[in-house]
């Protein structure tokens, strides 16, 4: 089983337009669609898709809309009630797939629903492969409360704690690098870079640029570095060595969750037994196949994209 905690949940309103976004002009749009989202929600849902278990820990409000989106996601779920409600996201996607997004920040998270959370993600954790702590934190949960959570996990269950990844940015990021040393992390290449003071990598070099950036890292510090790429692939830095995997060209109709289905792919490639270079591809294969559904929809296995996938062994 998969779990995954998402602390800062978010109702995702997708909005599609005919032509190129103008700002401060008035436009029409040609869909809109709403989904449950938050990273963590996103990766549950693909786990799902993939008829594996996945059990998705939120902070949820009895009476929040929230809860009716959720009820369609086909995830199975362990809410912990707050007394704020979730955010919205806007998501606005024109007929390139050029994405802008407006992220709200959510509600306050006070010290005891805090607490509670923490709660219901150790005791969910009960015979569970991964645990994935993935998307922002809400105001009042601090920095450090992924690394709370680390702690907190494995204190509980020590050698039979899940492995642990982590996709996140900015401060909560380096927070759980450096003070949880989780076993996985899904940075892009700007918040690789923001993580290791590197500067923002050009696109040309760029697949050297991440590997030299995250190589320190693994295993030193994490136990592996799954950086996403957009178009340009992925890169997987572990221990045994590292590799790049080109994207499939496909028809781009929204990136938003891309990321998160790609960690989604490389999981459950891991939870067969899958090789490095096999949890890659299928991290790309998601990513890709996220990519080209619209809003935030979750790929089920006959959405991903057909054909080989080129992948190669990178040196430092």
């Amino acid at each position: 089983m998969i779990v995954t905690l998402t602390a800062n949940p978010s109702l995702d309103r997708s909005v599609t337009l005919g032509a190129p976004l103008l700002p401060g002009e008035v436009q029409s749009a040609v869909g809109a669609r709403e989904d449950a989202g938050g990273k963590g929600i996103n990766v549950a849902r693909v786990v799902a898709a993939a008829a594996v278990p996945a059990l998705a820990v939120l902070p949820l409000a009895a009476d929040d809309p929230f809860g009716v989106a959720l009820q369609s996601a086909g995830v199975r779920t362990r809410p912990v009630p707050i007394h704020g409600h979730a955010r919205a996201n806007l998501t606005i996607t024109d007929p390139a797939g050029i994405t802008t997004k407006l992220n709200l920040p959510g509600t306050i998270l006070e010290r005891a629903e805090s607490a509670a959370l923490v709660a219901a993600v150790v005791d969910a954790c009960a015979g569970a492969r991964w645990l994935v702590l993935a998307g922002s934190l809400p105001p009042g949960a601090g920095d450090d409360f992924y690394v709370t959570v680390i702690r907190a996990v494995r204190d509980r269950w020590r050698d039979d704690a899940p492995k642990i990844a982590v996709d996140t940015s900015g401060e909560a990021l380096r927070a759980a690098v450096f003070d949880g040393q989780p076993d996985l992390i899904k940075p892009n290449e700007q918040e690789l870079a923001e993580l290791t003071g590197t500067g923002r990598p050009d696109s040309d070099g760029l697949v050297d640029a991440v590997l030299t950036a995250a190589a320190p890292l693994v295993p030193e510090t994490v136990g592996a570095a799954l950086i996403t790429l957009g178009a340009q692939g992925s890169v997987l830095v572990t221990a045994d060595g590292a590799f790049v995997a080109e994207a499939p060209r496909i028809r781009v109709r929204s990136t938003v969750g891309a990321g998160d289905s790609a960690l989604a792919g490389y999981l459950l490639a891991d939870l067969a037994d899958a090789a490095p270079a096999d949890r890659l591809v299928n991290a790309v294969r998601y990513g890709s196949a996220a990519a080209s559904l619209p809003g935030t929809q979750a790929p089920r296995p006959l959405d991903l994209p057909p054909g080989d996938i080129r992948v190669a062994a990178l040196h430092p």
